[in-house]
């Protein structure tokens, strides 16, 4: 058996960790295991799960600049303590280089970069952040990309036209998330939904997912449509701040905060549109999931079109406005046609986590065979 170990933030409900998650629970642990390098003391939703599976969860000092060495020697120590790794995967944005440099250090054979973003926010962090990306190159030496965007800036033009990567597909359990009207109903009902036009949107409350542009665009559309009604899934720190806005705009009546929950899968069934305007994404794993219960999907232009796995997908220019997106929301709506399973067409795109599994499982095989 090989043991991976990727580093993280932490092992929460978000893009990332629901995808590794979701290649972790379908391969052979008899062959191939998982370790996270958990940068964050929070503890996530998926701690418990990944020590039933039996991995492990290491928590570093974190990102932070003053502690670089203090992290260099935890690393030093851990690769010392845990030889069996020849296989470091970063997932964690520029900042990916800190365990990168710390496993070239280390000589560790195979140092996987994973790109899963295609931009950085504009903060204080941002000078160290893209100075880390520029660095990352000279500490990785295996390329995997979610999208070629996603590939393309976190890694050059050079690697991703030589085709020196890896297409490691956002793939997910088809079977959890094709449309099921049953579910649907049940869940409307449970929150007294029954008679609204949902509009759904699942993200972290982080700058990247655009939650304020979000609510004005709803604040407009609620005008044109009263029935309808937006849900917001997930956590974060600016969840505050967006139900202030929510006040502010007086649409509060009109919204639900569900937090992170474990049932996603049944929440697309209950949206009757799917809504995404974020600044940047690589390729969403919330994109595919949604499409594959047949939702119409509105993201914006800044979402690379890679993520149109199915002909019910639009996508708008950041720069309309609010009253341009609600009026494109509600014709969508008005044109709907009854949803149905698409599981095969999930599966014929490269989504379905049960055959990219063994794919994913291969390529890491390939690599032991080398060592």
């Amino acid at each position: 058996m090989i043991r991976i170990l990727h580093s993280v933030s932490y092992m929460n409900r978000g893009g990332i960790e629901t995808m590794l998650m979701n290649y972790y629970r379908h391969m052979d642990r008899n062959k191939v295991q998982f370790d996270f390098l958990c940068n964050s003391y929070n503890e996530g939703a998926y701690d418990e799960e990944i020590q039933d599976l039996g991995g492990r969860i290491f928590r570093t000092p974190g990102f932070n600049p003053a502690k670089f060495f203090e992290y260099r020697h935890f690393m030093e120590n851990l690769f010392a303590e845990h030889p069996e790794y020849k296989i470091v995967e970063a997932h964690n944005g520029a900042l990916g280089v800190y365990a990168l440099n710390a496993a070239k250090r280390a000589n560790i054979p195979f140092r996987i970069y994973h790109a899963h973003g295609c931009g950085m926010i504009m903060d204080l962090k941002f000078p160290i952040k893209y100075l880390c990306k520029h660095l990352l190159k000279y500490n990785m030496n295996e390329h995997f990309v979610c999208s070629l965007k996603a590939g393309e800036y976190y890694m050059g033009k050079r690697i991703m036209d030589s085709h020196n990567y890896y297409f490691i597909p956002n793939a997910i359990d088809v079977n959890k998330f094709t449309y099921n009207a049953v579910v649907r109903d049940r869940i409307r009902n449970m929150f007294s939904i029954q008679d609204k036009i949902v509009i759904g949107h699942v993200g972290r409350f982080s700058p990247p997912k655009n939650h304020k542009f979000l609510l004005q665009i709803f604040a407009e559309a609620s005008k044109m449509n009263p029935k309808l009604f937006l849900v917001l899934l997930g956590d974060g720190e600016l969840r505050k701040d967006v139900e202030r806005q929510a006040k502010a705009l007086n649409i509060q009546h009109k919204i639900k905060f569900i937090g992170d929950v474990s049932n996603v899968n049944e929440w697309y069934q209950a949206f009757d549109l799917f809504l995404l305007p974020s600044l940047w994404e690589g390729l969403p794993v919330v994109g595919v999931e949604a499409q594959c219960a047949d939702l119409p999907c509105i993201f914006s232009s800044a979402v690379t079109q890679e993520i149109a796995l199915t002909p019910n997908v639009s996508f708008i220019d950041l720069s309309q406005s609010a009253k341009k997106w609600a009026e494109c929301i509600n014709s969508i709506l008005q044109h709907s046609p009854q949803r149905k399973n698409l599981s095969g067409l999930i599966t014929d795109k490269c989504y379905n986590i049960e055959i990219e599994a063994a794919k994913l499982q291969k390529i890491y095989l390939s690599f032991a065979e080398k060592y």
